[in-house]
């Protein structure tokens, strides 16, 4: 049922709800906050986007003797720095879903791409 181009920002949230349920991780303490997180995020997102739209990317502030100075918004440099806590959010909360399952006797195979990205050392197979 996944047609995110649609979606509201809350029937997607919705969507990864109904995903968590399969995994069964839909009541991990550690998804749940995540979770929220994720969401108070996203929030923000929406409330600075909007912003930039009524103010534009561009903001004047007048000092001394009526100079006026050019600035970008600073609603640009919050609106980058949350989405990049928002995308690392996002990498926590599928992390718990992916693991969530993985027995204690079970070791995950873990991807050689993904263990350099995350900069674990190519022939070391611990990452802690």
């Amino acid at each position: 049922m996944v047609r995110t181009k649609d979606m509201t920002l809350n029937e997607q949230a919705q969507e990864i709800i109904r995903i968590a349920e399969e995994s069964g991780v839909q009541s991990n303490f550690f998804f749940l906050t995540t979770f929220k997180r994720y969401q108070v995020q996203l929030n923000i997102l929406t409330q600075l986007e909007k912003k930039m739209k009524e103010d534009g990317m561009v903001v004047t502030k007048e000092y001394v003797k009526g100079r006026k100075n050019v600035y970008s918004n600073p609603a640009v440099a919050e609106y980058n720095r949350t989405t990049d806590s928002a995308n690392k959010t996002v990498s926590t909360l599928m992390r718990i879903i992916r693991n969530f399952n993985v027995g204690d006797g079970e070791e995950e195979e873990v991807d050689p791409l993904m263990r350099i990205i995350n900069g674990g050392d190519d022939d070391d197979e611990s990452d802690e």
